[in-house]
């Protein structure tokens, strides 16, 4: 079992669905969280308890995402490992080379295709800027551009994500990353566990 973000579930279906690595089932934490870190930790331990009678080994695709460490904490008391890195950032461009991108530029805002997909619903409607457009000034006053990481290679999800830095009012950059570290974590995960037979 991989009990994923569900910013992260269309991907990791995919990917599982498209290459040949190991059958896992897949269980998602809502992608809201991300808006209140303070409760990740006890939603996946509650999915973890949900799923642990059926499967052998439990996984977790999901990165701190600010929950200062409190999500390992759980993940150490329950058994389950987590993929390394503070966000998903971070390992889909890789941790290293997330680094460098940050050092480089550091007024980015970053994009992934699920934020690409879900933009208006998740920054405008979620930042409340459909309500209050002058609110797009203070939040992002210190940003310069906005980079699109993508995961795949969508000339649509592109165009979006233009659009996107556009509404911010921001500068535009694109770079195909693909899975990144996540899928390492899922083959390596998967292969060197035990086959629960579900």
């Amino acid at each position: 079992m991989v009990i994923a973000c569900g910013a992260l579930a269309r991907e990791i279906v995919h990917f599982r669905d498209m290459n040949e690595v190991p059958a896992f089932d897949v269980a998602c934490v809502p992608a809201w969280l991300h808006n209140a870190p303070q409760l990740i930790p006890d939603r996946v331990r509650a999915k973890i308890r949900e799923h642990r009678a059926a499967y052998d080994r439990i996984l977790v695709a999901y990165a701190d995402c600010g929950t200062g460490g409190l999500l390992d904490r759980v993940l150490e008391e329950e058994g389950a490992e987590r993929i390394d890195g503070p966000h998903c950032y971070a390992f889909y461009t890789g941790q290293a080379e997330f680094a460098d991108l940050a050092e480089a530029e550091t007024g980015t805002f970053y994009l992934t295709d699920y934020m690409v997909r879900h933009f208006d619903r998740l920054i405008v409607e979620g930042l409340g800027l459909d309500r209050h457009p002058e609110l797009r000034d203070d939040y992002f006053r210190h940003y310069t551009r906005c980079l699109y990481i993508a995961q795949t290679r969508d000339a649509a999800l592109q165009v979006k994500a233009r659009s996107a830095a556009a509404r911010l009012g921001l500068g535009y950059a694109y770079r195909y990353v693909g899975f990144g570290e996540l899928e390492g974590f899922l083959r390596d995960a998967t292969a060197s566990g035990p086959d629960s037979g579900v």
